[in-house]
Protein backbone atom coordinates (compact mmCIF):
# COMPACT_ATOMS: atom_id res chain seq x y z
CA UNK A 1 0.00 0.00 0.00
CA UNK A 2 1.69 3.31 -1.16
CA UNK A 3 1.50 6.85 0.61
CA UNK A 4 -1.65 7.85 -1.48
CA UNK A 5 -3.63 4.61 -0.39
CA UNK A 6 -2.44 5.05 3.22
CA UNK A 7 -3.93 8.84 2.97
CA UNK A 8 -7.01 7.87 1.39
CA UNK A 9 -8.07 5.26 4.46
CA UNK A 10 -10.93 6.78 6.49
CA UNK A 11 -10.42 7.55 9.87
CA UNK A 12 -6.59 7.15 9.01
CA UNK A 13 -5.50 10.72 10.14
CA UNK A 14 -4.81 12.74 14.08
CA UNK A 15 -4.75 16.11 13.71
CA UNK A 16 -2.83 17.80 16.69
CA UNK A 17 -3.32 21.33 17.54
CA UNK A 18 -1.89 23.90 19.82
CA UNK A 19 -3.14 27.42 19.89
CA UNK A 20 -3.10 30.62 21.90
CA UNK A 21 -6.45 31.15 23.91
CA UNK A 22 -6.97 34.31 21.70
CA UNK A 23 -7.27 31.59 18.56
CA UNK A 24 -10.95 31.52 17.06
CA UNK A 25 -12.67 28.30 15.82
CA UNK A 26 -12.47 29.65 12.24
CA UNK A 27 -8.38 29.85 12.42
CA UNK A 28 -8.25 26.05 13.84
CA UNK A 29 -10.68 25.00 10.86
CA UNK A 30 -8.94 27.25 8.33
CA UNK A 31 -5.22 25.31 9.41
CA UNK A 32 -6.62 22.04 9.78
CA UNK A 33 -7.95 22.08 6.19
CA UNK A 34 -4.68 23.46 5.24
CA UNK A 35 -2.89 20.58 6.48
CA UNK A 36 -4.90 17.99 5.07
CA UNK A 37 -4.60 20.02 1.64
CA UNK A 38 -0.67 19.27 1.78
CA UNK A 39 -1.27 15.47 2.81
CA UNK A 40 -3.74 15.19 -0.09
CA UNK A 41 -5.98 13.68 2.04
CA UNK A 42 -9.58 14.74 3.18
CA UNK A 43 -11.70 15.72 6.16
CA UNK A 44 -12.99 12.14 6.56
CA UNK A 45 -9.81 11.04 7.11
CA UNK A 46 -9.48 12.51 10.05
CA UNK A 47 -10.25 10.15 13.22
CA UNK A 48 -8.84 12.60 15.90
CA UNK A 49 -8.37 16.43 16.70
CA UNK A 50 -5.94 16.40 19.77
CA UNK A 51 -4.43 19.03 22.06
CA UNK A 52 -2.98 19.79 25.23
CA UNK A 53 -5.15 18.41 28.17
CA UNK A 54 -5.64 21.74 29.72
CA UNK A 55 -6.70 23.04 26.31
CA UNK A 56 -9.33 20.59 24.93
CA UNK A 57 -12.40 21.84 26.61
CA UNK A 58 -11.43 25.41 25.21
CA UNK A 59 -14.80 26.24 22.54
CA UNK A 60 -12.18 27.34 20.18
CA UNK A 61 -11.79 23.51 19.15
CA UNK A 62 -14.58 22.52 20.41
CA UNK A 63 -16.25 24.01 17.75
CA UNK A 64 -13.38 23.39 15.72
CA UNK A 65 -13.36 19.58 16.24
CA UNK A 66 -17.44 20.16 15.83
CA UNK A 67 -17.00 21.60 12.29
CA UNK A 68 -15.29 17.86 11.13
CA UNK A 69 -17.63 15.84 13.46
CA UNK A 70 -15.35 14.89 16.29
CA UNK A 71 -15.08 16.40 19.82
CA UNK A 72 -11.58 17.23 20.82
CA UNK A 73 -9.24 14.88 22.75
CA UNK A 74 -7.05 16.26 24.93
CA UNK A 75 -3.66 14.86 25.64
CA UNK A 76 -2.28 14.40 28.93
CA UNK A 77 1.31 16.26 29.59
CA UNK A 78 3.06 13.00 30.59
CA UNK A 79 2.01 11.30 27.33
CA UNK A 80 3.29 14.59 25.50
CA UNK A 81 6.42 14.77 26.67
CA UNK A 82 6.44 10.58 25.69
CA UNK A 83 6.78 11.90 22.28
CA UNK A 84 9.10 14.62 22.42
CA UNK A 85 11.99 12.49 21.01
CA UNK A 86 9.96 11.84 17.80
CA UNK A 87 8.86 15.42 16.93
CA UNK A 88 10.42 17.46 14.03
CA UNK A 89 10.18 20.87 15.11
CA UNK A 90 11.21 22.58 17.86
CA UNK A 91 10.31 25.71 19.70
CA UNK A 92 12.20 27.14 22.57
CA UNK A 93 9.19 29.00 24.01
CA UNK A 94 6.55 25.75 23.54
CA UNK A 95 9.72 23.75 25.16
CA UNK A 96 9.82 26.07 28.20
CA UNK A 97 5.53 26.04 28.58
CA UNK A 98 5.01 22.41 27.63
CA UNK A 99 8.32 20.73 28.17
CA UNK A 100 8.08 19.87 24.23
CA UNK A 101 9.65 20.57 21.07
CA UNK A 102 5.93 20.92 19.35
CA UNK A 103 2.43 20.60 21.26
CA UNK A 104 0.75 20.18 17.85
CA UNK A 105 3.32 17.20 16.55
CA UNK A 106 3.20 15.31 20.17
CA UNK A 107 -0.14 15.61 20.38
CA UNK A 108 -0.46 14.01 17.05
CA UNK A 109 1.98 11.17 17.87
CA UNK A 110 0.34 10.79 21.00
CA UNK A 111 -3.25 10.39 19.91
CA UNK A 112 -2.03 8.29 16.98
CA UNK A 113 -0.91 5.63 19.50
CA UNK A 114 2.51 3.94 20.39
CA UNK A 115 5.22 3.99 17.05
CA UNK A 116 2.91 6.53 14.89
CA UNK A 117 4.63 8.51 12.68
CA UNK A 118 4.19 12.24 11.63
CA UNK A 119 2.74 13.08 7.95
CA UNK A 120 2.70 16.26 8.18
CA UNK A 121 4.92 18.45 10.73
CA UNK A 122 3.50 21.80 12.00
CA UNK A 123 2.24 24.25 10.05
CA UNK A 124 1.23 27.36 11.75
CA UNK A 125 -0.60 30.44 11.10
CA UNK A 126 -0.97 33.65 13.12
CA UNK A 127 -2.17 31.85 16.66
CA UNK A 128 -2.67 27.97 15.58
CA UNK A 129 -0.04 25.16 14.85
CA UNK A 130 -1.56 21.86 13.28
CA UNK A 131 0.50 18.99 12.79
CA UNK A 132 -0.69 15.23 11.17
CA UNK A 133 -0.09 11.82 12.11
CA UNK A 134 -0.98 8.30 10.87
CA UNK A 135 -2.94 6.13 12.99
CA UNK A 136 -0.50 3.30 13.91
CA UNK A 137 -2.81 0.45 12.31
CA UNK A 138 -2.80 2.26 9.07
CA UNK A 139 1.12 3.00 9.27
CA UNK A 140 1.35 -1.04 9.93
CA UNK A 141 -1.19 -1.45 6.82
CA UNK A 142 1.15 0.42 4.76
CA UNK A 143 4.28 -1.47 5.76
CA UNK A 144 2.85 -4.69 5.87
Amino acid sequence: MGLDQVVSAARSLVAGIGFRRSAEAAEITALIARALEAAQAEPEHLAVIATALDRAGDPAIREAAKHFGLAPQGVAPDALTACDAAVETRSARIESLRGVGSLCEAAALAAAGPGAKLALPRIASGSVTCALAFRRETRQRAEG
